[in-house]
């Protein structure tokens, strides 16, 4: 298992476009993913679930993956919440 914070650098939070860009991206891996904010977990399987999160700009947001590939659905995860977010 491994857990990582993440800042949400959109200035518009987490609207439907990385919604459904980070759906798309956590399908690809076989791992569960959860995402944490304020004691409240929501496993990242559909984009109502990330969407239910209001993930404001600034917020800080948990992700906790275990898997058989978790070393490289942590790596993507850490790409799209640093580099990709700021593209939306």
């Amino acid at each position: 298992m491994i857990s990582r914070e993440y800042e949400i650098i959109d200035q518009h939070g987490m609207h439907a476009r990385p919604a459904t860009a980070l759906l798309k991206l956590g399908r690809l891996f076989k791992s569960d993913i959860s995402l944490i904010k304020d004691g409240r977990s929501v496993q990242m399987k559909s984009m109502l679930n990330i969407l239910a999160m209001a993930l404001k700009y600034g917020d800080k947001v948990s992700v906790v993956v275990e898997g058989e590939d978790e070393s490289e659905a942590t790596k993507a995860l850490d790409n799209f919440f640093s580099e990709e977010m700021k593209n939306f």
